[in-house]
């Protein structure tokens, strides 16, 4: 889903995978038999094609509602798309998987039609980071998919896996360090503060802000790489050339079951959690379609199978998932999560672009 938050159109295609149609929603046959659809935006590559073979079919054949799927531009070219296309009364998708901070500017010109939870059997079993909302409590978003970024290491380099984020300002560790490259990808902020600054709430003032930048300034005679192109870290994780970083949990632990000596470790300050929310268009006029399928896709089944075959984490809580400790352990952890402070992305980006090239790219 390639972001500002959207880096992983280019990882989800590495994603494949099939997801069997499960948990098929029972609907009158009298919804079945008239002739419906909607347009689905989705990052594109593999996770569009798996979707397209093995999840959409089966929420057809379980509701009667054909789905077009459209494969999102990266970055945040899809949300000025829909944007424009609202306002000339348009939608070129119905609803889209969407990054958190495409989320909440889209709410600043209320681009997304409120979500009516009642609507939704299912929406008792999502867990509450999962549910965007507009700032008067209606709902924006609904969770579609999750994923982790951990603390990965070569395992040839480290025996042993480190346990604490704090490994990145180890001085044993110089000049070793693979992180991503940007403050809104990388989230290496929300790590400081929960790491040394006890939780993300020290980022609430600009103080606690200049404060973890100096702190995550310290890490830099570590870093060998702040990367852009995942590949390229990955294959230097791969080889032991950059033996340490932070990396997707999903894809490392694909790396992993290739035989390749890398390994993904959920700190324990907690993995940081990142997210895409189903959202609809306000010129869309498919609302009952979009109610049916979001219900569809929040259900546990669905959640787990997604989980199984295309590495994503549930956005259901654990105990409505049949996933056994190692199905789940291979997406996702028990311990807290770093949630990233999305609500900085938007209110504040020009300044932390600022700061984070003055203090950390220079």
């Amino acid at each position: 889903m390639k972001r500002l938050l959207n880096t992983t159109a280019s990882r989800r295609a590495v994603l494949g995978g099939g997801i069997a149609a499960a948990g098929m929603l029972a609907m009158p046959s009298i919804l079945r038999a008239q002739d419906r659809s909607i347009k689905v935006g989705v990052y594109g590559g593999y996770f569009k094609d798996s979707f397209d073979k093995h999840i959409f079919p089966g929420f057809t054949e379980a509701t009667g509602i054909a789905v077009e799927s459209i494969a999102e531009p990266t970055g945040e070219a899809w949300l000025v798309q829909l944007e424009q296309a609202a306002r000339a009364g348009q939608a070129p998708a119905d609803l889209s998987m969407m990054s958190q901070v495409a989320m909440l500017k889209g709410q600043s010109t209320e681009l997304w039609t409120p979500i009516d939870t009642s609507k939704l059997e299912n929406a008792g079993n999502l867990l509450d980071q999962f549910v965007n909302k507009y700032p008067d409590d209606r709902v924006a978003g609904i969770g579609a998919v999750a994923w982790y970024i951990t603390l990965v290491t070569n395992t040839d380099a480290y025996p042993e896996a480190p346990d604490s984020w704090a490994a990145f300002w180890d001085e044993a560790n110089r000049d070793k360090l693979g992180l991503l490259a940007l403050v809104s990808n990388s989230f290496l902020l929300e790590v400081t503060a929960k790491t040394f600054m006890g939780g993300t709430n020290a980022l609430d003032t600009e103080e606690g802000q200049i404060a973890a930048f100096e702190k995550l300034a310290e890490v830099k005679p570590n870093v060998r790489l702040w990367y852009r192109d995942e590949a390229q870290f990955e294959q230097a994780l791969k080889s032991g050339e950059i033996p340490m970083g932070q990396y997707y949990h999903d894809v490392t632990g694909l790396a992993a079951a290739d035989g390749n000596p890398v390994r993904s470790t959920f700190p324990q300050e907690g993995g940081i959690l990142d997210s895409g929310c189903w959202a609809l268009s306000r010129a869309s006029e498919k609302g009952e379609e979009a109610h049916l399928f979001i219900d569809y896709m929040s259900q546990p089944a669905i959640q787990a199978e997604m989980s199984r075959k295309v590495g994503t984490a549930p956005t259901v809580r654990r105990d409505l998932l049949d996933l056994t400790d190692e199905e789940f352990g291979a997406v996702s952890s028990d311990i807290d999560p770093i949630i990233p402070r999305y609500d900085l992305y938007t209110s504040k980006a020009d300044w932390l672009n600022q700061k984070w090239t003055e203090m950390i790219a220079s």
